[in-house]
């Protein structure tokens, strides 16, 4: 897991062999998404607002 900052995300994990991300939040849940495309593992640690990315494009994708 990688520690990000942010007002909602607190840390983000990636797997690259099987395409599989997990999130934490702020309020402490983690939520895994499968099927993650290595550019938007990227972009979410890149964004200047993680909230905002997520909501964008992961929120509701990427199910497991």
């Amino acid at each position: 897991m990688v520690f990000v900052r942010s007002s909602a995300v607190s840390a983000v994990g990636y797997d690259a062999l099987s395409m599989r991300m997990r999130i934490r939040f702020v309020e402490g849940r983690s939520y895994d998404f499968c099927g993650v495309p290595p550019s938007i593992y990227q972009g979410l640690l890149n964004s200047f607002s993680k909230g905002s990315y997520y909501n964008q494009h992961i929120r509701d994708r990427y199910r497991c």
